[in-house]
């Protein structure tokens, strides 16, 4: 996805995501260097900001849906059922829906955070998948909190998002953030279902990905085409192959891109080609997995 400018209207067609506006005025972000994005995602209906404020504070207000933020530069504090609260650098801030809660800069430096919109069905399906059975929504009691590897995910899952990742990569590291978070600060035990042998269930799935490499994967079509929930299946899958079904996934879109490369196939072409969805993602991929661009590879064959 190419953005020239965090003010410019952006637009990911294949992923579902838009860029919808920024909150500050172009004055105040002259002045602060304030800025912030907020997309939508239509495939998972949720909602993403990624912000820098140095000024701008959030009034006493609530939300029908859950907020989850990370901090990434700087300190910034919120008020929650009356407690003050601070977060520094790498701090998580969980928020449940119709909570009375602010959020504010600590000092003139301001902060940078990433905030993911989960809905209550999101959470309620989380649920799901972990107990076997439909419960109540799932109530954070700690609203500020540091995990590292939570930290992780919800960045991961974020940048996922923004950067137009595919739909299965998203959607598996939405099932795998919320997951972890609820079973960790919302008091939601798992079923602990002990992975079997899902052998020949992995084998279809795979021949599935293999077959269908240029397409618009979901995780939901896998599970539903082995009988697996979305989460077992992430887990059996990973176990089976070393390696969740995205990275698979983007494995088998670059060894089809390498031989489309060898046999000449203009760099523009085999991007769309293989299944992603521009050029940029189509060469940070390749770049992470090959260790040069696509088009120094095509030139190291014709060398």
């Amino acid at each position: 996805m190419r953005q020239t400018d965090h003010r410019n209207i952006l637009q990911d067609a294949a992923d579902g995501l838009w860029y919808l506006k920024t909150i500050s005025n172009s004055v105040n972000m002259m002045a602060s260097k304030e800025w912030s994005q907020f997309w939508h995602n239509s495939q998972l209906d949720m909602g993403v900001l990624h912000a820098f404020y140095t000024r701008h504070a959030y009034p006493r207000h609530s939300h029908d849906y859950y907020v989850i933020s990370v901090i990434q530069h700087g300190f910034q504090s919120f008020t929650h059922g009356g407690a003050k609260h601070y977060t520094p650098p790498g701090g998580l801030i969980l928020i449940n829906p119709d909570t009375v809660h602010t959020g504010e800069p600590v000092d003139a430096n301001g902060f940078e955070l990433r905030s993911l919109y989960p809905t209550t069905a999101h959470m309620q399906r989380v649920v799901e998948e972990l107990t076997g059975r439909q419960g109540n929504l799932p109530y954070f009691t700690d609203v500020r909190v540091d995990h590292p590897q939570a930290t992780a995910n919800v960045v991961a899952l974020h940048q996922a998002l923004v950067e137009g990742a595919s739909p299965l990569e998203y959607e598996a590291r939405l099932v795998q953030t919320l997951a972890l978070l609820v079973r960790q600060y919302a008091g939601v035990v798992s079923a602990r279902e002990q992975a079997g042998h899902e052998r020949k269930a992995i084998q279809l799935v795979r021949r599935y990905i293999e077959e269908r490499f240029a397409e618009g994967i979901s995780l939901q079509d896998l599970a539903d085409r082995v009988a697996l929930s979305p989460y077992y299946l992430l887990r059996v899958f990973h176990d089976e192959v070393g390696m969740p079904p995205y990275t698979y996934l983007e494995s088998v879109r670059i060894r089809h891109a390498q031989q489309l490369i060898a046999a000449g196939r203009p760099l523009v072409d085999v991007a769309l080609d293989v299944g992603f969805s521009s050029q940029s993602n189509f060469t940070r991929h390749f770049k992470r997995i090959i260790g040069v661009t696509p088009g120094q590879y095509a030139q190291h064959l014709k060398s």
